[in-house]
């Protein structure tokens, strides 16, 4: 027990280290590339940016969560305190790591729509004080909804075969996915990130800031699809910034 104890508390603390420095370092990169490049703002008249203090102080609260989560689904695969053994290998690894996305993306768009129901919104709306997301608001969120929303990898350690190093993966995608879904500048907009492909882009997780009701989902647009939920204009919207950017692209030539 006290070696589990153990373990569960310098893993957290270093997945937080690690976490927060990913943060930073992401933010930063994609700050100074997007700057460069103010056509690709997607809510041009908004200027979510003025809230960054706030949302950074709440991020390195609520990484603390995500790291706990984290670290206790290692733990338990590392102590054996699961249904099934660990899948071996590196095909286990990028098997079980396909496993958590999957249905992490299931996960967190239900417990996403339960935060918009009245009994539950009042953990959500924090992070619902940007308007016009940046870098800084994928982590700015209290921890009843950090909780939520990370209890995934928990209740995946103890029901699935998952290695411990797929855990790592999964952080890895989340974290990066959730900068530049919420960056504010548009740079993915393309065939791929609307229908019918599942995939989204920035403008997915933008929308769902500006119009609150709508796009629930994480790394694919497929359950907002199936549950009806999908912003009617999205497809629309990607197809104008997709033509847009091509438009860009081709004025210095002319």
């Amino acid at each position: 027990m006290l070696a589990f104890v153990a373990h569960l508390v310098v893993l957290t603390v270093l997945i937080w280290v690690a976490t927060t420095a990913l943060y930073f370092l992401g933010g930063f990169v994609i700050l100074a590339y997007a700057r460069r490049h103010p056509e690709r703002k997607i809510q041009q008249r908004a200027d979510g940016e003025a809230r960054a203090r706030e949302e950074i102080w709440e991020s390195l609260r609520s990484i603390v969560v995500t790291s706990f989560c984290m670290a206790l689904a290692i733990c338990l695969s590392l102590f054996g305190l699961t249904l099934w053994s660990p899948m071996e290998g590196w095909i286990g690894v990028l098997a079980g790591a396909a496993i958590l996305i999957l249905g992490y993306d299931f996960w967190f768009y239900w417990a996403h729509r339960l935060l918009h129901t009245k009994r539950l919104i009042r953990f959500h709306r924090w992070h619902h004080r940007s308007r016009a997301p940046t870098v800084w608001s994928t982590d700015s969120q209290g921890f009843v909804e950090t909780a939520m929303i990370q209890s995934w990898l928990v209740l995946a350690a103890v029901l699935l075969p998952i290695p411990p190093l797929a855990f790592v993966l999964h952080r890895l995608y989340d974290h990066i996915n959730g900068q530049l879904g919420h960056c504010g500048y548009e740079f993915f907009a393309s065939r791929s990130t609307r229908a019918p492909s599942p995939l989204v882009c920035t403008t997915y997780h933008d929308q769902h800031h500006e119009l609150y009701n709508w796009n629930y989902g994480n790394f694919t647009s497929i359950w907002d699809r199936l549950g009806g939920t999908l912003h009617p204009d999205y497809d629309r919207a990607v197809a104008r910034r997709e033509d847009h950017a091509e438009a860009t692209e081709k004025t210095p030539a002319e």
